[in-house]
This record gives structure tokens, C-alpha cells and sequence, in this order.
């Protein structure tokens, strides 16, 4: 199918630019002609809701729907600190984002709202995370402070490492698309960055996993715990952790930069939770729940925490591995992220265990 010519916006330099892509089938990269990076075009439906001011122009739209009554918010999932507590601080603190993209009709996402709602409920019922204490990001939050841009995804990490103390746990958690982008630093292995989309990705850039690095692990200080869980195409190593633990082989393999730049915490644990390998696509499926899309990685952590709390990381991973296998073998992983049409019907993922410091899988537990 001939796609033709369209006008497209480069990840990394934002240089806008006519790129005629060739069939979708072939999932055929596109050059930049400013900075030569390589990426994996997305059609445009309404090129004018992607023009500069485009995502500006979409919420005008949308606060007049609202306004008319022909928009229906869902009760938001952010709940305002309790006037009681004001001086009390927890030690706990999550941020939970879940991107459907409304505006794109054919690379819609189903589940991430539902993955978000998930997460929320298996923190504060199983991990005791004071309400008030999730950040919660999705497109059908009322503030615009919580719709998931990329300023507003920013800011919210920040916030979420801000004057981290001992004994902190914090989590973040990123349910939506992931691409993968060539690599100009050569601090990647593979030579490609992985990315996560914000939802004005396509006019503010995407979030690389130099700039998550950046954000929420260099500034975590001893005594602090970060885990990140994403949910996304192409997560592997999303947030550049020097270690990636190798399950079939069960040891730790060295991640670290080529460059030899420092990737590592202030002092603090960083681990990460990802769906799938750098190269490989992660399933949006009902093969879990009939008429209700999940992420698979999403839905079997969630499951596996509220039966199992505390369970090594070696037996989690193993528990994970295990599901995505049978589930595969049952033919249920139909519905995938935008990557999935250019696999063929053998597509599997692998969940991965990364960190930013080695340790025993099968004697750590697992505390969020």
C-alpha cells in the first residue's frame, strides 16, 4: 500500500521536511535530510492536527466538546493531598502514564488506560502507596497539567525524584509506544536510543533513554529505590542501566556505554521492568480479560504481584516468561503496539531485567 508523500517531522531535530515512505508492510525507515537520523515513519491522518500548535489546536477542540456535553470524562485518577496530611511525607511516590493516542486512528492504543487504572490499584492495595502520592497521566484527565505531554512527563519525573531521602521507593510506570532511533553519541551497544512517545511527540520530539537516564536515575541518592516498569515497543534498556540480566544464561551482562560516559545512580537502585528487547514489539491483547485490551506485560505483573507479594525477581521473571509462552502457543497475542504488523505470526517478547547495580535475582525480593 502506497503511502505517497506526506510532510514529517524528524524525532531528534524537529526539522520538518516531504518524505515519500514506501509500503507500510516493508516498514521502510525515513532520512532526515538535516541530521540523517533514521526512523520509522507515522502515517498522518489530519496532517493539520500535527502542524506546529497542532496539539494546541486538539484541546481547544476538545474544551469545547466538553462544554457542549458531547465529551464524557472519565473521574480523574489524581486525588488532591488531604489538608490533614499536609505535613506528613511519605515515603512512597509513583508516576503512572498511560498514552491511548485518540488522534490516530490506526495506531490507536486500547489497553494503557486500563494498564494505568491497574498499576494505581496494585500500589495502594497491595504496596501502600498513599493515593495522593500517584501522579496519574492519561489522556482523560480534566487538568492539563496530567495529559501526557512531553513537558508535563518531564516535569512529573522530576517531581518524582525531587529531594529523594533513605528509604525512598519511588516507581514509574509508562504504558504506550516506544520506537527506536539511531544512536549519534555512541553510548549504545546496538548503536540505536530507545525512545518512549509523548503524546505531542510528533512536535515537542520523543523522551530518549539518554534523557530518562538523566532525569530519574542519575539523581537518585543512597538509600533510594527506583523501579521503572514500561510497558512499550522497544524498551529494553529504556533507561540505560549499565546491567542487563540475562535470563537464559541467568547472569548479569555489561550494558555499560561505549563511550565510556557515566550511566549510573547518585548512590541510589534504579531497576527496570521492561516488556520486551530493544528489538522486539510488545502485545496490546484481551487475551486475558474478553472485550478488555491489556498490556500483556502489565496484566501478568499486576496478576502475578496481587497473588504472589514479594516474590524474587528470578521466580517473577520466571513466572512472566512462563505466561507470555503459553499465551503464545494458544495464538491469543493478536492485537500488538504500532511494530506488530511487520512481524509475522511467530512474534514473541521477552521481558527484561535491568539495573544499575548487580545482585542476586533469586535471593532479592521484589517490593515496590
Amino acid at each position: 500500500m502506497e503511502i505517497g508523500r506526506n510532510m514529517s517531522g524528524c524525532c531528534r531535530c524537529r526539522q520538518r521536511f516531504m518524505a515519500k515512505t514506501k509500503s507500510r508492510s516493508k516498514g521502510t525507515d525515513v532520512e532526515c535530510p538535516s541530521c540523517r537520523n533514521n526512523y520509522f515513519p507515522l502515517p498522518v491522518d489530519d496532517q493539520s492536527s500535527y502542524c506546529q500548535g497542532g496539539l494546541r489546536s486538539r484541546m481547544r477542540t476538545f474544551c469545547r466538546e466538553k462544554i457542549r456535553g458531547r465529551v464524557t470524562m472519565s473521574p480523574s485518577l489524581n486525588v488532591p493531598p488531604s489538608p490533614s496530611n499536609s505535613t506528613a511525607r511519605s515515603n512512597k511516590r509513583a508516576v503512572l502514564c498511560g498514552i491511548t493516542y485518540n488522534n490516530w486512528k490506526q495506531y490507536r492504543l486500547k489497553g494503557t488506560t486500563n494498564d494505568v487504572k491497574n498499576m494505581r490499584e496494585l500500589l495502594i492495595t497491595k504496596f501502600g502507596y498513599p493515593g495522593d502520592c500517584i501522579r496519574v497521566l492519561t489522556e482523560e484527565e480534566n487538568n492539563r497539567e496530567f495529559i501526557p505531554t512531553r513537558k508535563n512527563i518531564e516535569d512529573s519525573l522530576r517531581w518524582l525524584v525531587k529531594d529523594c531521602l533513605p528509604g525512598d521507593s519511588l516507581v514509574f510506570f509508562y504504558s504506550g509506544h516506544g520506537l527506536r532511533v539511531r544512536d549519534f553519541n555512541n553510548d549504545e551497544t546496538d548503536g540505536f536510543d530507545e525512545t518512549i512517545c509523548p503524546l505531542d511527540f510528533q512536535e515537542a520530539g520523543m523522551i530518549v533513554d539518554n534523557d530518562l537516564n538523566t532525569l530519574i536515575v542519575r539523581p537518585l541518592t543512597r538509600g533510594v529505590t527506583l523501579h521503572a516498569i514500561v510497558d512499550a515497543c522497544h524498551s529494553g534498556t529504556i533507561l540505560d542501566l549499565p546491567k542487563v540480566y540475562n535470563s537464559k544464561v541467568r547472569k548479569w551482562e555489561d550494558n555499560s556505554p561505549p563511550s565510556g560516559v557515566e550511566k549510573r545512580t547518585s548512590g541510589g537502585l534504579a531497576i527496570s521492568i521492561s516488556a520486551c528487547l530493544d528489538d522486539q514489539a510488545a502485545a496490546d491483547t484481551s487475551a486475558f480479560t474478553a472485550g478488555k485490551m491489556n498490556g500483556a506485560l502489565t496484566y501478568i505483573l499486576a496478576e502475578i504481584l496481587k497473588k504472589l507479594p514479594g516474590p524474587t525477581y528470578g521466580d517473577l521473571f520466571d513466572l512472566i516468561s512462563e505466561t507470555i509462552d503459553n499465551v503464545n502457543q494458544s495464538g491469543c497475542l493478536a492485537n500488538t503496539r504500532i511494530l506488530r504488523r511487520l512481524f509475522d505470526s511467530s512474534f514473541s517478547q521477552t521481558a527484561l531485567l535491568s539495573s544499575s547495580a548487580e545482585f542476586d535475582v533469586y535471593k532479592k525480593h521484589l517490593f515496590l
